[in-house]
């Protein structure tokens, strides 16, 4: 069956948006001293996260060479045990791993809680790939004493991002909270906020609050380029973007803000006018549907990962996104 042009096109700006956040060279966090004496010492160190981080890569590593998501679960959990069982299931059928898969064994930062109580998280930020594609954010986390910490998320940095200061790891950084409060906006309401934008764009209420970032002008390039499509075709297309209740991480700077990384799911809609078939719109979503039947409507649900800084009330500053991750989960014919 021939591709209509507009699966094509959006083919080709969907692949457009992997490359363009691939590509990006993200500045990382720098160390500062505290400016008051901590409460508590972190109980995990330097040499313990690198032995955590490398053991869960190398299982990671293991089911990409396998092509093969089963084991997964011992190496992640949240957004990033959805993610990367989706890419492994494109990767079975493509014969490749996407670049973007790659995660540096190296990291040039690692922020480690003062917190003793459970769940807590661990952020670190690798080096660039071997190929100049951006420094990944990664959020490890463990739920209790007797788990072990599982990569919960991975988002590619932006070119040219400001990240906040945190205390050296010896020391330690406090984690935050959903409802932290003295900042511009709690977390729970920048992350429903954000959301809105991705969906409502510049007609949002709340579009003000966030800078401009390399996402959003994504996707906004890949529906003004889909929609003009759809109105040749008297075709319709609608995205919702929607928070995951429980799943956000957060750690306080030594600048009074958070850094927050959050799951936001989207479902993209598409439905082809004048009798024609609605047709996966990437080589990932292609490789999803499989020898599904095409209709007049596909409906394909994304993960979304969202790393954005916070910053303190007084300060008057935007919220940034710093990275992000995206990636189709589910493609379906409706």
């Amino acid at each position: 069956m021939k591709r209509s042009p507009l699966a094509v096109a959006a083919a080709v700006i969907a692949l457009g948006m992997t490359v363009s956040l691939a590509a990006c060279e993200g500045q990382i966090p720098t160390v500062s001293a505290p400016t008051e004496s901590a409460s508590a010492n972190p109980d995990l160190t330097e040499d313990q996260e690198q032995e955590m981080r490398e053991a869960l890569l190398k299982t990671i590593e293991d089911c990409n060479e396998q092509k093969n998501p089963a084991n997964l679960g011992q190496a992640m959990s949240g957004p990033e045990l959805e993610i990367r069982t989706s890419e492994l299931q494109v990767a079975q059928k493509t014969g490749k791993l996407d670049p973007k898969t790659t995660i540096p064994t190296d990291i040039t930062q690692t922020v480690i809680p003062t917190d003793n109580g459970w769940p807590r998280s661990v952020f670190s930020i690798t080096t660039t790939t071997e190929d100049q594609q951006s420094k990944r954010l990664l959020v490890f986390t463990q739920g209790d004493a007797r788990e072990n910490y599982k990569l919960w998320g991975v988002a590619r940095l932006f070119q040219g991002v400001e990240m906040p200061k945190f205390t050296v790891p010896n020391i330690g950084s406090q984690m935050g909270h959903p409802t932290d409060e003295n900042l511009v906006m709690t977390p729970e309401q920048a992350v429903q906020r954000y959301a809105d934008v991705l969906q409502n764009g510049t007609k949002s209420q709340y579009a003000g609050d966030f800078a401009d970032d390399y996402f959003q002008q994504d996707l906004q390039n890949l529906s003004q380029t889909v929609q003009q499509g759809m109105e040749r075709n008297k075709g319709s297309q609608e995205q919702t973007f929607t928070p995951v209740d429980g799943q956000m991480q957060i750690m306080r700077s030594s600048e009074g803000g958070d850094l927050v990384v959050a799951q936001i799911n989207s479902v993209w809609t598409r439905t082809a006018g004048e009798g024609r078939e609605s047709l996966p719109a990437s080589d990932s979503e292609r490789a999803l549907f499989g020898d599904g039947k095409a209709t007049s409507t596909m409906k394909v649900t994304y993960v979304n990962v969202i790393a954005m800084y916070i910053p303190p009330a007084k300060s008057g500053a935007q919220i940034t996104t710093v990275g992000a991750e995206r990636q189709p989960v589910k493609v379906e014919a409706v």
